[in-house]
């Protein structure tokens, strides 16, 4: 649920509003009662899924296959020169 808070009130309160932002809150800042932005915790550092992220590169493996074959102890030695 997203609460409402004026623009000076805002300002004001920003690192109070920020660690609560930090904890999952969300804010409508207003400017004279009218909505003019909102402050929600950045997806950046939201949680991540691994199960999501295993499908998702799953799926690309299976869009994208390997159509060369690759000697990986061959690779793995050049890089140790």
């Amino acid at each position: 649920m997203k609460v409402e808070i004026g623009a000076y009130e805002a300002k004001t309160r920003l690192p109070e509003l920020l660690r609560q932002v930090q904890a999952g809150k969300q804010f409508t800042i207003t400017n004279r009662g009218k909505a003019i932005a909102d402050l929600i915790p950045s997806r950046a550092h939201a949680p991540k899924d691994p199960a999501a992220a295993i499908d998702k590169f799953l799926a690309f493996m299976k869009a994208n296959p390997v159509r060369v074959r690759v000697d990986i102890k061959a690779l793995i030695e050049e890089g140790r020169e």
